[in-house]
């Protein structure tokens, strides 16, 4: 399995040096840059697993970046933590309000960033925890491609495969089309809307093949979720 990326955004070289060989001990792969320009960029380039963010730095504020983040399609998902030295309750909220997942004020023990790293990809990307994502009775092999329900194989699609990952990575959370769009077809696509409901109907037909109940909810107005809760 590939290992989780940090986009390491912060200008103090040697907590930079610090943080990267703590995180590359614990199987991250780090990509680091003091400027909130050159972050931007490579945010767009690849988007990382988790964005550790301070917030001051050189160019674009940490705030800012922040903020643009979440504006960009490819990024609006990815976990952010933000570091700062200022310990005043309206910062720390200034961050969170403007889409910070978590936030670490200097100083601050390395050991104790990677445990909150980990803690929000683990509640925000469960599959990088593990191989293997599950949910109610669907099992999906992330190494062999496969997936199982109930234990019985299910053939599918390799979009209907991608689709079907992002919902077991945000299970009960309901997605627009748009937002599916952009998380399983990409944000330069030209699909239609519509073919989302197309891709929906061919992963509904497959994993609910042998009478099994839906998983699928269909939330009127406001898009899909895989839920459980109406079919337990």
């Amino acid at each position: 399995m590939n290992k989780p990326r940090i986009l390491l955004v912060e200008d103090d070289r040697a907590l930079v040096e610090l943080l990267t060989f703590h995180f590359r001990r614990e199987e991250f792969a780090v990509e680091a840059t003091p400027d909130g320009e050159d972050a931007l960029l490579l945010a767009r380039e690849q988007a990382p697993d988790v964005v550790i963010l301070d917030w001051m730095i050189e160019g674009v504020s940490g705030i800012e970046v922040c903020r643009r983040l979440r504006r960009l399609p490819e990024t609006a998902n990815v976990p952010i933590i933000m570091l700062t030295a200022r310990g005043e309750e309206a910062d720390r909220i200034r961050g969170l309000e403007t889409g910070a997942d978590d936030d670490v004020t200097k100083p601050f023990s390395p050991r104790e960033l990677v445990a909150r790293v980990q803690a929000v990809l683990r509640r925000v990307r469960p599959a990088l925890a593990g191989e293997q994502l599950s949910y109610a009775d669907v099992e999906m092999d992330l190494v062999a491609h496969k997936v199982k329900r109930g234990g019985q194989a299910v053939i599918l699609g390799p979009t209907e495969f991608r689709l079907l990952r992002h919902f077991l990575e945000h299970p009960a959370r309901v997605f627009s089309r748009e937002r599916l769009l952009d998380a399983v077809w990409g944000h330069d696509s030209d699909i239609e809307l519509r073919t989302v409901d197309v891709h929906i109907r061919r992963l509904r037909k497959a994993i609910n093949a042998g009478g099994r109940p839906d998983l699928i909810r269909t939330v009127r107005a406001a898009g899909y979720a895989l839920d459980a809760e109406d079919v337990l």
